[in-house]
């Protein structure tokens, strides 16, 4: 069981603006009102070319889609939120919370992947059920997946919901690691959104906010949970989380291991973070301003991983 892969599929932007559904409970969001919305989508697709070019270069291998037609998907280049695949061949459908957001599902994006590059999916997991419940899980986003030691790390909002959760792991084998986690803003302490904008988790290291966590028994139980597994932590602060630090991937390239990062995240860490890093993978960063800006999200946001087996195999 590989904790990463080498091939991953992403979403090129062409109606990317501040989605107003998703705003009321990401605050990372941020209008950019010096900008008509014509130049934020180009400038989004100049971010998003130049991030794909980097993954290729890397020796990453990166199937790119189109957002689908009539471009009404604003958050359609994170597609993560609403797809994952599991090297059982099984791939995942999540429920969203915002109603804007559930038209980024597609049907052809599985049959491409089948079809076209040969890859293996032998079971759906359709969650999209839980809409009709107001219950949601926005993929690895909602889940941070330790795929090796089979832990599904969860911080739980109202994206996030125990009870898909549970179906989730009941289903895959994993354990849920649940815990509330919070960032501040206008002086409030106010729920982080997804999990995966304040933790990430490698082969053998960890990067996670702990302090984001504000119950001292929940802090304890996730940092034991991770140290459990043998995994080397990298702690980072609330600033850091700010700058999408926490908005990490690992990934596989053709010289090893890479870590994937926007570059105000990379900016955000210190040399001695850096070194760390680097005892583990290759950092990689792209400059993703607009998209998290505009968007809330940011590099392993734009990435859906492939774990599919491939036909045959």
């Amino acid at each position: 069981m590989n904790q990463s892969t080498s091939t991953v599929f992403m979403v090129r932007p062409y109606s990317f603006r501040s989605n107003e559904e998703t705003a009321i409970n990401n605050h990372y969001q941020r209008d950019l009102t010096k900008y008509s919305p014509l130049e934020i989508i180009q400038q989004a697709q100049t971010e998003f070319d130049g991030f794909v070019s980097q993954l290729l270069n890397a020796g990453v291998e990166v199937i790119v889609f189109d957002e689908a037609k009539p471009h009404r998907t604003p958050d359609a280049v994170f597609p993560n939120n609403w797809i994952s695949t599991h090297a059982s061949g099984a791939l995942v459908l999540y429920p969203m919370f915002a109603p804007n957001r559930r038209t980024e599902r597609r049907e052809d994006i599985p049959r491409v992947l089948e079809h076209q590059f040969g890859f293996n999916i032998r079971e759906v997991v359709d969650l999209t059920e839980y809409e009709s419940q107001n219950k949601f899980l926005e993929g690895t986003g909602s889940v941070v997946l330790d795929r090796v030691n089979r832990r599904a790390y969860a911080a739980l909002s109202d994206r996030t919901d125990i009870r898909a959760l549970d179906h989730f792991c009941t289903h895959f084998g994993f354990t849920p690691i649940t815990f509330n986690a919070f960032q501040t803003f206008k002086n409030e302490r106010l729920l982080i959104y997804h999990t995966n904008v304040m933790m990430c988790i490698g082969t053998h290291y960890a990067v996670v906010c702990l302090d984001c966590i504000d119950s001292v028994l929940e802090r304890q139980k996730v940092h034991d949970s991770l140290v459990e597994d043998g995994l080397a932590l990298i702690q980072i602060t609330e600033d850091q989380v700010n700058q999408f630090a926490g908005n990490m991937l690992e990934l596989r390239g053709s010289e090893g291991p890479i870590l994937v990062m926007s570059s105000s995240a990379f900016a955000s860490l210190p040399t001695t973070q850096i070194d760390k890093l680097n005892q583990f993978a290759t950092v990689l960063h792209a400059p993703l301003k607009t998209i998290e800006t505009c968007g809330g999200g940011s590099a392993r946001c734009m990435i859906a991983e492939i774990h599919l087996p491939k036909q045959n195999a």
